[in-house]
């Protein structure tokens, strides 16, 4: 029997999370603010609905996808939001990166309400989201991480329970942070090489084979050499994330040397107009810094400041 399932935010990653249920043959209702998330999800055979509350009847997961811990907030607790359509015992999935200290509201917040809870975050691009390359990673009650774990192996690949409500959030910040690192690195690698006159697909070819091979390399080298910054994150979601982990590393105490380079980095791109683009478009900061051209992405929408 097929599973029905609830999905509120349906940009780039709730797409790509539909795309594989809906495979899967996952019965989906879902709610984005944006009409032609909308339209998207009723021509691969999803039933669009018109709220939060909506997509929370008659189904026993909500998964969310939302672009910060407040909007969650206001999207599970407001006015018509998931709770108010919520049977007693239902879980949500929130696959927000967010703050880890909202998370752990969030869980108290609607455990009072009778509805179970998990910061369930996911690694990977929407590139590999769409391809089902993801991992979960969960915090929360470990008894509802096993009730959940039909709901995540239809849009990924690998689900680890992390541990108590806001271990989800923190483990995501962590390896994003480790993910800025190689990203950091390899542009400025890059930058170096093509200052050295090494040519640059080659150049790559050689650090994909060696020691310091990494999957950014792979994913993200290319798009750094062919300036293709068509979206698969977005700078500005990539600072706000950078932003959670340096007051992670404050709240806590932690050294966050190479967090900080990496948001000033992403706050510069953000600054010059590429808050819409893919997160390595910070890239061109690197070549302007090293006297290179900046160069325009091939998808040649005008540069400016997003409102």
């Amino acid at each position: 029997m097929a599973l029905r399932v609830g999905i509120v935010g349906m940009g780039l990653m709730g797409q790509a999370f539909i795309h594989n249920m809906r495979k899967s043959q996952f019965i989906i209702q879902g709610f984005d603010v944006d009409a032609a998330r909308m339209d998207q999800l009723r021509e691969q055979g999803g039933h669009p609905v018109d709220t939060p509350a909506e997509a929370a009847k008659d189904v026993d997961c909500v998964i969310a996808s939302l672009p910060t811990s407040d909007i969650a907030r206001q999207v599970l607790l407001g006015p018509d939001g998931v709770a108010e359509g919520a049977a007693d015992g239902m879980y949500i999935c929130d696959t927000t990166t967010a703050r880890p200290e909202d998370s752990e509201t969030l869980f108290a917040d609607l455990a009072e309400r009778g509805i179970r809870y998990m910061d369930s975050c996911v690694s990977g691009t929407s590139t590999m989201a769409e391809a089902g390359d993801l991992v979960v990673i969960a915090g929360g009650r470990e008894e509802d991480f096993e009730a959940c774990k039909d709901y995540f192996a239809g849009f990924s690949r690998a689900a680890y329970f992390m541990g108590p409500a806001g271990s989800g959030a923190r483990t995501k910040l962590v390896i994003n942070l480790i993910l800025a690192g190689n990203r950091l690195a390899l542009a400025e690698g890059m930058v170096l090489g093509e200052k050295a006159g090494l040519e640059a697909n080659n150049l790559l070819k050689v650090l994909q084979d060696g020691a310091c091979s990494s999957k950014t390399m792979i994913d993200k080298g290319p798009k750094m050499i062919d300036a293709d910054y068509a979206k698969q994150g977005q700078v500005k979601i990539s600072l706000k994330d950078s932003r959670l982990m340096l007051e992670q590393g404050q709240r806590l105490g932690a050294p966050m040397l190479m967090t900080s380079t990496w948001s000033q980095v992403l706050q510069m791109a953000y600054e010059k107009g590429y808050g819409e683009k893919d997160t390595v478009a910070f890239f061109e900061i690197l070549r302007g810094m090293a006297g290179l051209e900046e160069r325009h992405g091939i998808d040649d929408v005008p540069f400016g400041k997003p409102e």
